[in-house]
């Protein structure tokens, strides 16, 4: 059991480097690290000052500390910070998930390494220096924290998980409901007493029915101790509701049968219902709701798929029956730690971390010589415009601009020929479009506007002026 415990650790340390060796540097990070060396220089924001359209308009920056701790980690590393950052976060989560459950984890390998690899392959598009990665981490030691208490009526743990609240509501403010929310889901099973076919509740002792009481105030007390007070407690709520960007965010979008990528997700699911339909045990209700719950957001976004195996890792390991760990599995498991660290290796020396990924020089040059006033640009380019240090019209930050200009950025953007007045409302002086949206068939036979620069991919518009 103890060569298992140790052959797992090594794996899942091998997996946070192949998953760090997959970082993607993209337009959200560039925004981020702009507005943290803001921040670090002149306090937190809590009004825009990276668009010319919304410039002193409220803006909810949840995750001002996060930003501020990511250039910190700048001046301390240099570039290689996100892949400090990136490698910090998925060996803490990866941490967080086994060694409370090491015992159950090593009782049956070939499912710990079928789980593990589904975790794997469901984070590879997340590996990216934004907030979310320690959200995630926050989500596991809410869990971790949860789940002693449930274990031990005697656990001090969960008093620590205020304190995590407020750095969490700091940090990544959108997700930091979720504290408060899982106690009171731990709460709302331990009041019952039954037993229904498979599925069997019991009650929680009045000691552990207090302590959750109380520990979930304590927890959306702290939801509201940041630069935004109380708004940061309904932030989340507002912001599951905004249909715009829900609809016309990649990460928002739920999961679908119609894209070949997302079955991972599905064969997860079917992977976490087998031993559930097969243990000879009882289900627990609090298994059954966190399964629920975790699905239930799982499947309404892709952006929520690593919440599935944070929260399952300490709920399906007590349906898999012991299972002795075959020569052969042993060699799958020692064969995938030597691809994984034969294939970070790789990765890492061919790695060329640059933070050009429309945008190059020239065009970024040429911009800040011609110093619009009212610039057009894709969503797309937002953050890259903001790295260096061109106002926008619209970025990353959907849930600022839902309010105000995302709806007219969207029609604009796809069926510019019937919105000929919105292009007259901003009166753009210049526009910086991608040649496979609509616009741009619109702009290019447009004899108000002419070319300052071009290549494959975009064009720079100058509006004439008579």
């Amino acid at each position: 059991m103890k060569k298992n415990k140790i052959i797992l650790l090594i794996f899942l340390i091998c997996g946070a480097l192949f998953l760090t060796s997959n970082f993607i540097v993209e337009t959200d990070y560039l925004w981020h690290i702009k507005a943290g060396e803001y921040m670090f220089k002149h306090g937190p924001l809590t009004h825009d000052v990276f668009s010319w359209f919304t410039a002193g308009k409220y803006w909810m920056s949840h995750e001002w500390l996060f930003e501020v701790f990511l250039y910190i980690m700048k001046l301390l590393f240099g570039k290689y910070h996100t892949l400090i950052y990136c490698f910090l976060c998925v060996s803490a989560l990866f941490g967080i998930m086994y060694i409370p459950n090491r015992e159950s984890f090593s009782k049956n390998i070939f499912f710990s390494l079928v789980f593990m690899v589904f975790t794997i392959c469901m984070m590879i598009g997340f590996i990216q220096a934004r907030p979310h990665m320690i959200g995630f981490v926050f989500l596991a030691i809410t869990i971790y924290f949860l789940y002693d208490l449930y274990k031990n009526e005697k656990s001090k743990k969960i008093y620590f998980l205020p304190l995590v609240t407020i750095l969490w509501s700091n940090m990544h403010g959108g997700s930091s409901n979720l504290s408060y929310l899982m106690c009171l889901m731990f709460l709302g099973c331990g009041l019952f007493k039954f037993k229904l076919g498979k599925i069997e509740a019991d009650r929680f002792s009045k000691k552990q029915l207090l302590t959750y009481l109380i520990v979930s105030v304590l927890c959306m007390i702290s939801v509201c101790i940041n630069i935004h007070g109380f708004k940061m407690f309904i932030y989340p709520y507002e912001n599951m509701a905004d249909t715009t960007m829900l609809k016309n965010i990649l990460e928002w979008q739920p999961t679908s049968f119609s894209s070949l990528n997302h079955y991972a997700y599905y064969l997860y699911l079917l992977l976490m219902l087998i031993p559930l339909i097969f243990s000879k045990k009882k289900i627990k209700l609090l298994d059954l709701l966190l399964l629920g719950f975790a699905t239930f957001l799982g499947l309404k976004s892709i952006r929520f798929w690593v919440y599935s195996p944070v929260i399952m890792s300490f709920v399906i390991f007590g349906y898999v029956n012991e299972a002795k760990t075959s020569s052969f599995v042993l060699s799958v498991l020692i064969g995938l730690i030597i691809g994984l660290i034969v294939i970070s290796v790789i990765k890492f020396a061919n790695m060329n971390i640059k933070y050009e990924i429309s945008l190059n020089k020239k065009i970024v040059n040429t911009i800040k010589k011609e110093n619009p006033k009212r610039l057009y640009n894709m969503y797309n380019y937002g953050g890259e415009l903001i790295y260096n240090d061109i106002k926008v019209f619209v970025d990353g930050r959907a849930d600022l601009y839902s309010k105000h200009n995302l709806k007219d950025y969207l029609n604009l953007t796809n069926w510019p020929t019937d919105n000929e007045e919105l292009i007259e409302k901003y009166n753009f002086d210049y526009m910086l479009v991608d040649k496979e949206y609509q616009i741009y068939t619109y702009i290019k036979d447009n004899d108000n506007y002419e070319v300052i620069y071009e290549n494959k991919e975009l064009v720079l518009y100058k509006k004439i002026v008579n």
